[in-house]
């Protein structure tokens, strides 16, 4: 019989508060000779999750299994450090300055120490201070596939990771402090920064970027390289840099250099069927505190939920936590010796209109944008899709900043607007599209084609929205992810933020100009300027206060729509112990040096 837990979420806003109970630390060694098979909904295509392109779900889940850092979150959820990896000290707050300190047990799998190269190489891409001033990257990104053309200029310093000057490690202007062994960076802030703790963890291989990009073999050698270039401001070394960390480090297969494939974490990249699977094995080299339990970890892609629990029934994986279906959760119930999970997740499903750089031009108009969010079938899709799964206790997501029940949320839904969206108001969006003297407008919706709860959302809105005179048409993908935010590939999307971190500043990158969340190419100076003071204020009424008040903008500019919480349903073998899932990303996998192999009970 199928065992059933719960994971209760009670999710605040900006410094969420979340109940449950973390996984004991693991004490013991490593089981050799074990191995889990995971299942995943999405295929991994990059090690770089701070470009625009590399910035999913899909790559950080396995990315924090190869790439250590300073912090990660628990499951209830709560900001751990790791020591074992380096710390993270506040010198002074005014300036606000912050050392980074790596520690003796922070190596790469190749034998190289992370070092005071990797922070710097981190910062100059997360800072974008030393690129090359007003360069527009849209013009060579490629309209397929999400990722940049061979046209791309040599000759511009670009790092793609759509930091801006007002947050983060963007208001390091000046080249952090070396310090003498190599260890150590230290970091002065412009202004405070309300999320200093989290503005930098773990890095990519610095040496590796500089073989790659500088021809420069030695270990040694390459880094000194990188940090010759950086504090030197040298910018025929930068681009060449930026270039490989922007592109360098994507791959759907096992890439030709397996030097791409180098890590910091307790595991290893081992091999890699486009589309099929992952495999990674425990890190030898990897000295930190979270040594695995179990030698091989491998993570099949199977976008279908049902397909993904036949795969657990039949024993092909072990663990699931695919998009919640009524017919999943049906399915789970008659599978043998397993454990399901199921609460709210810290996902939230959206629709994005992309005001600039779209496909058809449809929503450069307010008016037609107010239109068509007026009709998503929000309570259609709830009724149909969701309910079936919650029960009676379904309900919209009124918010972009609040989960439902958070502090803040109730009053954001007094005040946003968002219920005049609550009902399809096919007359209203017909006044509207009269008044901004459109007919027909042809509106092409970016989704997952290969995901059946996705596919339904997009025919109900297809259906709402033609009684308004809306031609929405089928830009479904399986590459979807890659494609957010490409120039000219469709005009909305369909699909779901995970909640990542539980800092106010992880609001901003959504809807700030240039941020590196803002697919839609939708800029307010308004926006910008509440943005930038969520980001200094340490008064967490006004912290409350600066979202209500983004909220309201945001659906005053039509910037797009919330529908639903994602509810969440995990479920793995009784063969497993210590599985626990985190509402924040990377979910599942948070604790995966924690699981063992154990006897079915």
């Amino acid at each position: 019989m199928a065992r059933y837990g719960a994971a209760i979420a009670a999710l605040g806003a900006g410094a969420l508060v979340l109940s449950g109970c973390s996984a004991p630390a693991a004490e013991s060694g490593l089981d050799e000779g074990t191995s889990v098979t995971v299942a995943w909904n999405q295929a991994f295509f990059s090690a770089n999750g701070n470009t625009s392109y590399g910035n999913a779900t899909a790559n950080n889940n396995i990315n924090y299994l190869t790439q250590a850092g300073f912090w990660y979150y628990d499951n209830t959820p709560e900001l751990q450090w790791d020591e074992s990896f380096g710390t993270v000290e506040l010198e002074s707050e005014d300036p606000l300055t912050v050392k980074y300190t790596l520690a003796d047990t922070a190596k790469w799998s190749d034998g190289e120490p992370v070092d005071a190269a990797d922070l710097l190489l981190s910062w100059a891409a997360l800072s974008k201070s030393l690129d090359t001033p007003d360069f527009d990257a849209t013009a060579f990104t490629d309209q397929e596939t999400g990722e940049f053309t061979d046209e791309f200029p040599t000759d511009v310093v670009y790092f793609d990771s759509g930091a801006t000057p007002d947050s983060g490690l963007g208001l390091v202007h000046d080249t952090p402090e070396v310090s003498d062994d190599g260890k150590s960076v230290t970091m002065v802030y412009s202004q405070p920064y309300v999320d200093w703790q989290l503005a930098l963890n773990g890095p990519l291989p610095a040496h590796i970027i500089a073989k790659h990009a500088l021809g420069i073999e030695d270990g040694d050698e390459a880094k000194a390289a990188v940090i010759d270039a950086i504090e030197n401001d040298d910018a025929e070394a930068l681009a060449k840099l930026s270039a490989d960390w922007n592109s360098g480090f994507n791959y759907t297969s096992m890439p030709e250099d397996e030097d791409r494939l180098v890590s910091s974490g307790p595991y290893l990249i081992t091999d890699f069927a486009a589309d099929e699977y992952i495999t990674l094995k425990a890190n030898e080299a990897y000295e930190g505190k979270f040594a695995p339990h179990i030698e091989e970890v491998t993570v099949r892609f199977i976008p279908d939920p049902l397909a993904a629990a036949q795969a657990l029934a039949n024993g092909e994986v072990d663990v699931i936590q695919p998009q919640a279906t009524a017919d999943l959760v049906e399915q789970l119930e008659d599978i043998e010796d397993i454990t399901i999970n199921t609460g709210v997740g810290g996902t939230y499903e959206h629709v994005d209109l992309q005001i600039d750089q779209s496909k058809n031009g449809t929503f450069a108009d307010p008016l037609v944008r107010e239109a068509f969010l007026k009709v998503v079938p929000r309570q259609e899709i709830l009724d149909k899709l969701i309910a079936p799964i919650t029960g009676d206790g379904a309900e919209l997501r009124g918010s972009f900043n609040f989960v439902p029940g958070a502090e803040g949320y109730d009053e954001s839904l007094e005040t946003s607007g968002i219920a005049d969206y609550a009902e399809v108001d096919v007359e209203g969006a017909k006044a509207l599209l009269a008044e901004a003297g459109v007919t027909s407008p042809e509106v092409c919706l970016l989704y997952a084609s290969n995901n059946p709860r996705r596919v339904n959302e997009f025919a109900l809105i297809q259906a709402s929205a033609a009684q308004a005179g809306f031609n929405v048409t089928d830009c479904g993908s399986e590459e979807w992810g890659g494609l957010l935010g490409t120039p000219g590939a469709y005009d909305a999307s369909l699909f779901g933020w995970q909640s990542t971190s539980l800092g106010v500043s992880s609001v901003g990158p959504n809807y700030e100009t240039g941020g590196i969340n803002n697919m839609s190419f939708y800029s307010n100076p308004e926006v910008d300027a509440l943005v930038q003071e969520l980001n200094t204020s340490f008064d967490h009424d006004r912290q409350i206060e600066i979202q209500v008040e983004l909220d309201k903008l945001l659906l005053d500019d039509a910037f797009g729509i919330t529908i639903f919480q994602h509810p969440e349903v995990t479920a793995f073998s009784n063969t497993l112990s210590g599985v626990s899932s985190s509402p924040l990303a990377p979910t599942v996998f948070w604790n995966i040096w924690d699981w063992e192999v154990v006897e079915a009970e």
